[in-house]
């Protein structure tokens, strides 16, 4: 299968997937650089710092801080506390939209057990299958997505 077919077909994959795996507070229509729920929480409320220890875990809003508009939950208050001293180092690329999804011009929401901390930068997918996929070319994946993600930004995701 050439380039551009696999392309297509990973596109055309993600699309008719998105329906069944977005979270209900997902707003195709919204033109902000963060993906999160109509209450403004990121990566439906998952410890980003947990992910750099491995775990993807759900956090609590007794333990939340506000970073670049958005509301991140934590499983401690050594995690929040952590993440208070460095959010840059643990906000999650993309703003928390599909990693692969952004490498092929495109912003879907995520699932937040699909992840990989990469060279100290956390990375979120929309399923398992798509992980799998963007797992096997991950520096790739990572450039193209890096080189998309200026022009994608702030475009609706309706509109990509």
């Amino acid at each position: 299968m050439n380039k551009r077919i696999q392309v297509i077909a990973i596109a055309l994959a993600l699309a008719l997937g998105s329906a069944a795996t977005s979270a209900i507070a997902f707003d195709a229509s919204s033109r902000a650089e963060i993906n999160v729920s109509s209450g403004g929480v990121i990566v439906s409320g998952y410890d980003v710092v947990a992910y750099h220890a491995g775990k993807a875990e759900k956090g609590s809003a007794r333990f939340s801080a506000e970073y670049n508009g958005a509301i991140y939950y934590f499983a401690s208050a050594t995690n929040r506390d952590a993440f208070q001293q460095a959010p840059q180092k643990y906000a999650p690329a993309y703003g928390g939209f599909c990693a692969m999804g952004v490498a092929l011009g495109q912003k879907f929401d995520v699932d937040p057990t699909q992840f990989k901390v990469v060279d100290g930068v956390l990375y979120l997918n929309k399923d398992p299958e798509v992980a799998v996929l963007w797992s096997k070319a991950i520096p790739k994946h990572i450039g193209d997505a890096d080189q998309q993600w200026p022009a994608i930004k702030t475009q609706a995701p309706a509109d990509l």
